[in-house]
């Protein structure tokens, strides 16, 4: 799967429309390497084909999956090598798959926090809030202690409020 041959066709507008991405984007994608630099048109405008197109709908839906710019740059060598295997891609995706995982774990924490706060919360109209103080006072801590798990429920429990 060649994904850097160039059949020119379209500008940066319509491949912009076609595969929702944006047009700084695409030319931030050419500056660091993802994309080929596009021909131009005698006029000096950008062209793209179909290969491009491709290209850059790969480099969007990795994106979209949360792989790092260094791994999606990292797979289109792969392919743009040819020489890639089923198992390197792989190795890929599971280290990847298991960065998701410690995050999903992290987001539940800071879910729970959350919560937790909000739940101390009354929603009134006097300017003394919970949410506040608890963030303030983890503000205070973090600055007089060493640093503990800043999704720890009990790390954004108010001093006010035990």
């Amino acid at each position: 799967m060649d994904m850097t041959a160039r059949s020119a066709g379209r500008g940066i507008g319509a491949l912009s429309k076609r595969t929702g991405c944006n047009i700084e984007t695409i030319r931030y994608y050419e500056r660091i390497g993802l994309m080929p630099p596009a021909t131009r048109s005698e006029g000096g405008h950008r062209l793209y084909g179909e290969a491009q197109s491709r290209r850059l709908g790969f480099i969007r839906r990795t994106r979209e999956l949360g792989f790092t710019l260094d791994q999606v740059g990292t797979l289109l060598k792969l392919v743009d090598g040819g020489r890639y295997t089923c198992a390197q891609v792989k190795r890929i995706t599971v280290h990847h798959l298991d960065e998701v995982r410690r995050k999903v774990v992290d987001l539940r924490k800071i879910e729970r926090a959350l919560a937790e706060m909000a739940a101390q919360c009354e929603g009134g109209t006097v300017p003394k809030c919970p949410v506040i103080d608890a963030l303030l006072d983890q503000a205070q801590d973090a600055a007089d202690d060493p640093p503990r798990s800043p999704a720890s429920p009990t790390a954004f429990r108010s001093r006010r409020n035990p």
